[in-house]
């Protein structure tokens, strides 16, 4: 496998094409100068040790060394080694609303920006456990699977938000039962839901969905998110700035508190809601932490060689090289003729 270990180094060859167009450029003039001072064919004459082809050579040579040189300070790496990790976790599926409702803005900067703030977190200190992500509106839809990479749920999460499903609505219902369905056979491990939603306008049975899931041995938790009072629902359309029902009145979506409560109540969980503290993060990790934990295993690349020594040498060389060609014929060499 192979990375660098400082890839924002790599945006410097960026200004190696103005090198070369500036170099060609000084190249030019040159030239225009000299012609100055007579014909150039004549001036080659009367100048026999001069070499052109060598000062071309001298700047390719300076040119692949600094190629060289951002390759170097980037730290190319491989590794090495391919070793099984052994993790000790549990199984979590998180499921987001993505609803239009969750763009609200009374929590900062809105209700979907601050729950991915609340699951990025969540996902950094919960690095020993296996990870799957649903998202939800009117239907609902596995966006990741489980899985013990947690560096690409949080890719995925960044992705989030309302287009992902096309249909308006708050099937937590089918949410949960989606989730549930994503667990592994593995009967040795704990099995946890994180439901984040502002339950408004929620569809189907989810108080049932959330005891069956209890039935089978996941615990159902719901981080409400939003605030009882509400706010306008910002429009999606240009040239809006609030959706308005039928009647024109402005939409405002609230925090179904009661909801969040039934369903982690038949789920066997516990509902907190998220603000803009860390209050609701905390709570959540202390529940999650009193969970029995299982052991699991992934392949993991536990070893990386540095190979910028190795560029290192090879500046040098490159270096030396360029030291010892000399703009004009050497004369102990004059009769070696490798740059007419």
């Amino acid at each position: 496998m192979f990375r660098f270990g400082n890839p924002e180094y790599l945006w410097l060859f960026i200004a190696m094409p103005l090198l070369l167009a500036v170099y060609i450029y000084l190249n030019i003039r040159k030239r225009k100068a000299v012609q100055k001072m007579g014909i150039l064919s004549t001036l080659k004459m009367m100048m026999p040790e001069l070499s052109l082809k060598r000062s071309y050579l001298k700047f390719w040579l300076v040119f692949a060394t600094l190629c060289t040189g951002i390759f170097m300070i980037a730290r190319p790496q491989f590794g090495t080694k391919v070793e099984t990790v052994e993790k000790e976790g549990i199984e979590l599926v998180i499921a987001m609303d993505v609803s239009n409702s969750m763009l609200t803005k009374d929590v900062s900067p809105d209700r979907l920006s601050r729950a991915k703030q609340i699951l990025s977190r969540l996902i950094d200190v919960r690095s020993n456990d296996k990870v799957a992500l649903i998202v939800f509106a009117g239907e609902a839809y596995v966006q990741m699977p489980l899985t013990s990479d947690t560096q690409s749920a949080k890719i995925f999460l960044n992705t989030i938000d309302p287009s992902l499903v096309p249909i308006q609505g708050t099937a937590i219902g089918e949410a949960i039962r989606l989730g549930v369905s994503s667990f592994s056979s593995d009967k040795d491990v704990s099995k946890a839901m994180v439901i984040i939603t502002d339950g408004e306008d929620h569809e189907g049975d989810a108080t049932g969905a959330a005891a069956e899931a209890a039935n089978v041995g996941v615990m159902v938790n719901v981080l409400g998110i939003g605030s009882p009072d509400g706010s306008p629902v910002p429009a999606l359309e240009y040239g809006s700035n609030f959706m308005t029902d039928n009647e024109g009145n402005v939409v405002v979506s609230r925090l179904n508190e009661q909801m969040g409560m039934d369903i982690a109540q038949n789920g066997k969980g516990f509902y907190v809601r998220a603000d803009n503290s860390n209050t609701a993060i905390r709570a959540l990790e202390t529940q999650l932490d009193e969970l029995e934990t299982g052991k699991s295993t992934s392949l993991s690349y536990s070893e990386y060689d540095e190979k910028f020594p190795f560029l290192a040498w090879v500046m040098l060389f490159i270096l030396l090289i360029e030291i010892l060609v000399y703009d004009k014929k050497n004369r102990l060499f004059r009769n070696v003729r490798l740059f007419k």
